[in-house]
C-alpha cells in the first residue's frame, strides 16, 4: 500500500514544518554543535527546519530518490551541515549519537519486528539529554489493519519510553484526509528527554 511515496510527496509539498518537529526545536535546547536525526525524513520540511536552527542533520529515508528531495530542501548556505541517507529503517545496523532524534509519521510504517530493532538502535542513539520527538499510529487508525505498520496503544507507546523523562505524551483521535481520501486518524505524540 506504500510502495510508492511520489503522489504523498507532491500533494504535500506545501505543507508547513510539522508541529511536532517546531516543538522538538523548541524544547531541545542549544542546537550549537550538535547532531539532529531526521529519521524518514520525506520531502525535506523538517529537516530545513532543523537545519535553519542550526543543527548539524543527517536525514535518513529509504524512498528511492530521497537524497534529491531532502538535499533540495536545504538552503544552499546550510548544505554544509547536512549529511542524507537513502537508507531504509529495516537495513539499518546503527545510528550516530544525537542531540535530538525526531521522526514524523515515520516510525509506523514498517512490521513490528522490523519496528523493535529499529526503536532499540533509536534508543542507543539518544545522548545525555537528548530531545526524541516521535508520531506513533494508534491501533484504530485507519491504516493499523495493514500488517506492514505498527501500532502503539498509550500504554504502549509509554513503555517505549521507560527510563526516559517524559516531556509530552499525548492521543489524538480524529476524521481526516490522507493523500487517498479520508482517513480516521489514531495518533501518539511521544517527546521524552534522556
Amino acid at each position: 500500500m506504500f510502495d510508492d511515496w511520489e503522489p504523498f510527496y507532491a500533494a504535500t509539498s506545501g505543507n508547513p514544518v510539522r508541529a511536532l518537529c517546531l516543538e522538538a526545536i523548541r524544547t531541545a535546547g542549544d542546537p550549537r554543535g550538535r547532531l539532529a536525526l531526521d529519521l524518514g525524513a520525506g520531502a525535506g520540511r523538517e529537516t530545513a527546519a532543523l537545519l535553519a536552527a542550526g543543527w548539524h542533520v543527517i536525514a535518513l529515508d529509504g524512498a528511492p530518490g530521497a537524497h534529491l528531495r531532502i538535499e533540495a530542501s536545504a538552503p544552499p548556505e546550510d548544505r554544509a551541515r547536512l549529511t542524507v541517507t537513502e537508507q531504509s529503517f529495516g537495513s539499518l545496523d546503527r545510528l550516530p549519537r544525537a542531540g535530538l532524534v525526531y521522526a514524523g509519521y515515520a516510525l509506523p510504517f514498517q512490521r513490528p519486528d522490523t519496528f523493535a530493532r529499529t526503536w532499540s538502535l533509536i534508543r542507543a542513539a539518544l545522548e545525555p539529554g537528548a530531545l526524541l520527538a516521535v508520531n506513533l499510529f494508534g491501533p484504530r487508525d485507519t491504516w493499523a489493519a495493514d500488517p506492514a505498520i505498527t501500532t502503539h496503544t498509550l500504554a504502549e507507546a509509554r513503555a517505549l519510553l521507560d527510563g526516559l523523562e517524559i516531556v509530552a505524551l499525548r492521543e489524538e483521535e480524529r476524521e481526516g484526509h490522507a493523500v487517498g481520501g479520508p482517513k480516521h486518524w489514531h495518533v501518539l505524540d511521544l517527546v521524552a528527554r534522556a
